[in-house]
């Protein structure tokens, strides 16, 4: 008998191969955006859906965040004897890392387990096997609007938690702690640029084709019946949450690399 392992066996392989689905499907999403036709409908429809659904809660989470950047890093400030650098400060937080990683969150958690059920009701109900053998494309004609419409609606957001984060910092910063509302918005420029703005966009976009892509794959392979679909949803947001953070650390690095003057 051979002492040999099958793949099925070695560890970590199932792993493996479930990764590379993922990036399988990611290409397939990627190349069917430039297929035609394009279902406009359905794009329009998912955006409009997708937004319904976040754009309360990520306001009412971008205040908070907003106030405890603020927040903390007046109070750093103080402490350093540089107040004047808390508009800053807190601008850039919010901007490049608080703004995305909010958005994110809740287009996964809100938007992508829509998609996720959607998608997973579709499978079990056998729907997405019957328009294969139609000579239709599941991936062109459903996955692909629903991943424009989130990558869509996370850049929209960004913009949105974006301001009301500054504005949320700048009432609990000059309120809460005396500062000065024209110190505040003077120091807007002094660590905060124009690329951090263009980042922050960046990595929403990025963030809406994850949590898109993640959704769309765990509906595609629910392990079966309504109890599978719910497990897949539950999933496809843990899976998101993980990948966000580890991709929201290496474009952060990249970019410190990239950009001068923002590690010297």
């Amino acid at each position: 008998m051979s002492s040999t392992a099958s793949p099925a066996k070695i560890p970590g392989m199932g792993m493996l191969r479930e990764t590379g689905k993922l990036f399988a499907l990611g290409l397939d999403i990627i190349r069917g955006i430039f297929q035609r036709p394009f279902q406009l409908r359905e794009f329009i429809q998912q955006s409009w859906f997708i937004a319904s659904v976040t754009i309360l809660p990520t306001a009412l989470v971008a205040i908070p965040f907003g106030a405890v950047i603020s927040l903390q890093f007046g109070s750093l400030a103080r402490q350093l004897g540089a107040q004047s650098y808390t508009g800053a400060g807190s601008v850039l937080a919010t901007v490049q890392q608080a703004s995305p990683l909010v958005t994110a969150l809740l287009v996964a958690g809100a938007g992508g387990s829509a998609i996720c059920a959607d998608i997973g009701a579709r499978t079990i109900r056998e729907e997405i096997d019957a328009m294969e053998v139609l000579g239709v494309s599941a991936v062109q004609r459903l996955i692909v609007p629903r991943t424009l419409a989130s990558m869509l609606v996370a850049l929209l957001l960004n913009g949105m938690v974006s301001v009301i984060g500054v504005l949320g910092g700048y009432f609990f910063n000059v309120v809460l702690q005396g500062g000065t509302p024209g110190a505040y918005l003077a120091s807007f420029s002094a660590l905060a640029q124009l690329p951090d703005l263009w980042v922050g966009e960046i990595k929403a976009l990025i963030f809406g084709f994850i949590a898109a892509v993640v959704a769309a794959y765990r509906g595609l392979n629910p392990a079966g019946g309504p109890k599978g679909v719910g497990d897949a949803v539950n999933q496809s947001v843990v899976i998101t949450f993980l990948l966000l953070f580890v991709v929201n650390f290496v474009i952060t690095l990249v970019y410190l690399q990239i950009v001068p003057g923002k590690l010297s």
